[in-house]
């Protein structure tokens, strides 16, 4: 056995970028609603009439909403988590006792069995009473060893952990290093093969759960030797072996109550038996388990905003200014709307998003990551927006309200703990750009050739044919479609309601529109494209707005076909759309017309020293610590903090 090194990998930027897309699904097996949609193709038959759960799965669902409901409501103090930063070890054990931890497994090992649609009820009612309860629930099933078990785990690792995992242990998943965030192929954490055994060495930061955690998914590199094709490698590890130290607990603006720590390995002996998948399958476990693991993000973010809308209602009725409420003002009550039907939008995404995870009839890759996005960014504007109506009450802190006698509402709070969402599980940038190649894929699989500077001119001559016959039939539908047929989707107007078979016909112009944008700015920028990252967030957030648009309008037809609050659904849908239409016409704006080209510039002159005049009359309270600590390899030379709840 080898020692362990603390040489960080060496990567260029290809090499990057090789890693990344080998552990991409290369195929798409399955029709996919938002694949399609970024090609110009509005297929509202993937979506429309809506997919609902089964009804045994209703009812399964529902008594435990109303167990953990009434767990939430008794036994669970919010104040007391964020005043102590830490969650009760009484509350874990009787999350654990009522099976939450179980929600997503199997009833043969012992969990509840619940689809991913009550999965995702359940997290956003226990995310609305404490969001670091619902943060410890997701980590634990949503990345931790449940899911990437079930996907890929052998028999006996599912007999062994799973039953585990639903009632007395806790998870947590370990990826990111010191020097490492979202780029896995700098990866140092090392196993290397010994025997039966692997030996770990190598420092993970940011662990959610991992100072209480009793159970580990931990990716490590394994060296390419005989016998052993190597690469980054998923292994269940034991939070209680021999040499895993967790050497500190860290602290963040919000989540207070979070357990995220650091956690070291040295020399810690992993039986071949707990390798999940094949050697060098790691980041695409990982990618493939956040599929569905995303959403959990999205479900909190919607319980979110229906938390902030019922505060919302409730002050703005009772705050009057200038002889009425608060609400009636104009400036007011367009900050009501748009979290209003924000909160219905995010809710249609994320249960058509969910209930298509449970059918399993699409792939929704694509799907799964544009509510983490949209989810995560529109919640953290509600918030902002409800701080904002509050005013100075939204500024100050609910003890400091209860203190002077007043109802002690956590809305800062609220904007505190939504903020690490936009970084959680993959940042807005980086969501951008992993939206984006599933974006283009269909591009790139007919004409990647061309701009691979590494392809010989047979290949690139053998590309260009086929980029020639797929855009000959591809590119003459993006001309007109049901869009332009004043009568196209006519069931979205049904008497007495208002008309949302304009938004969809808006909607499936608009797809051709982005499509074509697409093309045109591959044809103009080609091998360069994958540099223009502003103009491919921007068509990823046009293709978000449009996926919300049609989910929010599939909604509203399923409630008023249900004869459940149909007309204020619709009301509510055409709100969002009309919203939304605003914020596509900016985005497409800006495709074209923007800042990008200069503000490169101005980050070479930034980062050049040439600005640093600007910098003067300030004092700096930060001290003069590195900005990434070094991590070599080795023992411990610090207290163990990890804390196993029993």
């Amino acid at each position: 056995m080898s020692a362990p090194t603390s040489r960080k990998p060496t990567v260029t930027e290809r090499e990057a970028r090789e890693v990344a897309e080998a552990a991409r699904e290369q195929d798409w097996r399955k029709p996919s609603f938002a694949k399609e949609l970024f090609l110009g193709r509005f297929r509202l038959d993937l979506i429309h009439p809506h997919p609902l759960p089964a009804d045994e799965d209703v009812q399964r669902g529902e008594e435990f909403l109303a167990k953990l409901r009434d767990f939430c409501e008794t036994k669970v103090d919010a104040a007391r988590i964020e005043r102590d930063a830490r969650i009760p070890d009484d509350v874990i054990t009787g999350l654990k006792e009522i099976g939450a931890l179980g929600m997503k497994i199997d009833t043969k090992y012992g969990g509840l069995g619940l689809t991913q649609v009550y999965y995702n009820k359940a997290l956003a009612l226990a995310g609305s009473a404490s969001p670091a309860i619902g943060a410890l629930l997701s980590a634990h099933q949503s990345i931790g060893v449940p899911q990437p078990l079930k996907m890929f785990g052998t028999q006996e690792q599912k007999d062994t952990f799973l039953p585990r995992c639903a009632r007395t242990d806790i998870s947590a998943f370990l990826l990111t290093e010191p020097d490492v965030g979202s780029d896995p192929a700098r990866l140092a954490t090392s196993a290397v093969p010994d025997g039966d055994d692997y030996v770990l060495d190598g420092v993970k930061l940011w662990t959610t759960n991992g100072v209480v955690a009793d159970l580990l998914v931990v990716m490590a590199r394994v060296p390419k030797s005989e016998g052993h094709r190597g690469g980054i490698t998923a292994f269940v590890v034991e939070a209680g072996s021999e040499g895993v130290t967790v050497e500190n607990r860290n602290a963040f603006m919000g989540l207070r109550g979070i357990e995220n720590g650091v956690t070291r390995f040295h020399q810690v002996r992993v039986p071949a038996a707990h390798r999940i998948g094949e050697e060098g399958q790691g980041l695409k476990i990982a990618l493939t388990t956040l599929n569905t693991g995303r959403l959990s993000l999205p479900a909190m973010c919607a319980g979110a905003g229906k938390w902030c809308l019922k505060i919302a209602r409730e002050w703005s009725a009772a705050r009057e200014q200038w002889g009425k409420p608060v609400a009636l003002h104009e400036a007011v009550g367009s900050k009501i709307s748009f979290i209003a039907a924000t909160t219905f939008a995010l809710e249609a995404v994320l249960e058509l998003s969910s209930q298509m995870a449970d059918e399993n009839r699409n792939d929704i890759r694509i799907e799964a990551a544009l509510a983490k996005l949209y989810g995560s960014e529109m919640a953290w504007k509600m918030a902002d927006e409800l701080v904002q109506i509050r005013g100075g009450r939204g500024f100050e802190t609910a003890a400091s309200l209860a203190a002077r006698g007043e109802r002690a509402v956590p809305a800062e709070q609220m904007l505190r703990d939504l903020r690490i969402n936009r970084i959680f599980e993959g940042s807005t940038e980086i969501m951008h750009l992993l939206i984006a190649r599933e974006a283009v894929d269909a591009h790139l699989s007919v004409a990647g050739d061309l701009i691979d500077p590494d392809k010989s001119l047979q290949d690139k001559a053998r590309a260009g044919a086929n980029a020639g016959l797929f855009y000959a039939k591809w590119l003459p539908k993006l001309v007109a479609g049901p869009g332009q047929l004043p009568g196209a989707y006519a069931d979205f107007h049904p008497a007495g309601h208002v008309d949302l078979a304009g938004h969809l016909r808006y909607v499936e112009r608009t797809a051709r529109k982005l499509a074509r944008s697409t093309f045109y700015a591959m044809s103009r920028w080609q091998g360069r494209m994958e540099t223009k990252q502003g103009f491919l967030g921007r068509i990823v957030d046009i293709g978000a707005e449009l996926f919300a648009m049609s989910a929010a309008c599939v909604r509203a037809e399923l409630l008023r076909g249900r004869g459940e609050h149909g007309r204020e659904a619709y009301q509510l849908a055409d709100a969002f759309c009309r919203q939304s239409r605003i914020r596509v016409g900016e985005l497409f704006d800006r495709l074209w017309t923007n800042t990008d080209d200069l503000d490169r510039t101005v980050v070479k002159g930034v980062l050049g020293g040439v600005y640093e005049w600007l910098e003067q009359g300030v004092i700096d309270p930060s001290d003069d610590g590195p900005w990434i600590a070094e991590t070599p390899p080795g023992p411990s030379r610090r207290k163990n903090v990890h804390r196993p709840i029993r």
